[in-house]
């Protein structure tokens, strides 16, 4: 067991086995209170009902004027109901979670909840088209078809499926526990923030609420589509890492460029053998007579060999020039010197 805290940010030697959540009954009867909640909501604001007068009433209440010395710090605090800061910080641990344990699941999760709350909150919103309560016109009107953007809230929703998945994606009970704790304070603390600084409506926040919620509960249908969507992905992965390989091993050696070799002299103490002119052949001294022994008429010979490679050429052609031959092909002896008296 390790018990070193820096072991755990290590990579997972296997995938862990992670059980996917499922729509059970609880879940499905929670999403279908979750539905009839947001379309009661839509319809009192529709029918500008004593839900819209509730809403002109915080909003001339003015609480950021009632408590303004909270308005600096939860300036701050409603930042972690953006989409863009939020997104960042999540997904960087999702990241690294899915490194340790071999899987993309948790990236994709939270893409596809990012892209149903962006298609579901974006649609109702420019449909409705409500104007904020700083833009607001008309007291006690609902402010609907003007152009707005803001029912439901996306900085309440956008916080309640942001750090709500921190909690779906949980492996233990326990842990799933303190993230659903965790990811509540904070949605609830964002959705307040706006209406204490003006941002939104009332009803504004309570359907930002129900959007989120309803996009946590229906990530369970999607389970299916996630997991075919990762095995592509990984797919794809062991292809191009298969190709990138093939190519590594069947890449030819670099071929090296040749040096020219530099010419070389002659070696010192070896003096070059030089080609004899046209017409004149080199002497080859013959073996001595009369050596009858094979060995020594070989060494003779060899002798003889060594003698005349050895021989300059200017000595051999000095020496055919002073032994004149005869016309039958043979050498003039040498003319005896006549003896002298003592």
């Amino acid at each position: 067991m390790r018990t070193d805290i820096f072991a755990r940010l290590d990579r997972e030697p296997e995938p862990p086995k992670i059980e996917i959540p499922r729509m059970s009954r609880t879940r499905l009867a929670l999403f279908g209170g979750t539905s009839v909640f947001y379309l009661a909501i839509v319809v009192a604001v529709l029918a500008s009902t004593w839900l819209v007068l509730i809403d002109w009433k915080v909003m001339l209440f003015r609480p950021y004027q009632q408590w303004p010395e909270l308005h600096a710090p939860l300036d701050y605090f409603v930042v972690l109901g953006q989409r863009g800061p939020t997104a960042v910080m999540v997904a960087a641990w999702l990241g690294w979670r899915s490194w340790r344990q071999h899987t993309l699941r948790p990236l994709l999760v939270l893409g596809t909840a990012l892209l149903l709350l962006n298609v579901t909150v974006g649609a109702v919103k420019i449909g409705l088209g409500r104007l904020g309560p700083h833009y607001a016109t008309q007291i006690g009107s609902a402010e609907l078809f003007a152009g707005g953007d803001i029912f439901p809230s996306g900085h309440t929703a956008n916080a309640v499926v942001t750090w709500g998945i921190l909690s779906y994606l949980a492996t233990t009970p326990r842990a799933r526990r303190y993230l659903s704790a965790l990811s509540a304070v904070v949605a609830l603390g964002v959705g307040l923030t706006t209406v204490y600084l003006g941002t939104h409506w009332l009803s504004d926040v309570l359907l930002g609420w129900a959007a989120g919620l309803l996009i946590l509960l229906g990530l369970p249908w999607c389970e299916p589509l996630i997991a075919r969507a990762e095995a592509l992905l990984l797919g794809v992965r062991d292809r191009l890492r298969d190709r990138l390989r093939e190519r590594r091993h069947a890449a030819p050696a670099p071929v090296l460029p040749v040096a020219p070799v530099a010419a070389v002299g002659p070696l010192p103490g070896v003096r070059p053998r030089r080609q004899p002119a046209e017409g004149l052949e080199e002497p080859v001294r013959e073996p001595a007579a009369g050596a009858g022994a094979v060995g020594a008429g070989a060494g003779a010979h060899a002798g003889s060999i060594r003698t005349t490679l050895a021989q300059p050429r200017t000595h051999a052609v000095l020496r055919s020039e002073r032994m004149p031959v005869t016309p039958a092909g043979s050498r003039r002896p040498p003319r005896s010197r006549p003896a002298t008296g003592g």
